[in-house]
């Protein structure tokens, strides 16, 4: 997967006043998406592909059948 330099990383619109145990999600580049801990943004990223991605996100929104 491609790397992450030039990621312009986000905050969900789901994080409001949690604390900061808020993810950031990067998904400006081609062919990866990026996710990474708010609080520690030097720290790892996940990578994920567009499509695999797009179902992670369907199956947070819609639960697991």
């Amino acid at each position: 997967m491609n790397d992450l330099a030039g990621a312009v990383w986000r905050k969900s619109t789901r994080s409001g006043g949690s604390g900061g145990d808020c993810v950031e999600v990067a998904d400006n580049l081609p062919g990866v998406i990026g996710v990474r801990d708010s609080k520690d943004q030097a720290g790892p990223a996940l990578r994920f592909s567009p499509t695999a991605w797009s179902a992670f996100v369907h199956q947070a929104r819609h639960g697991l059948r």
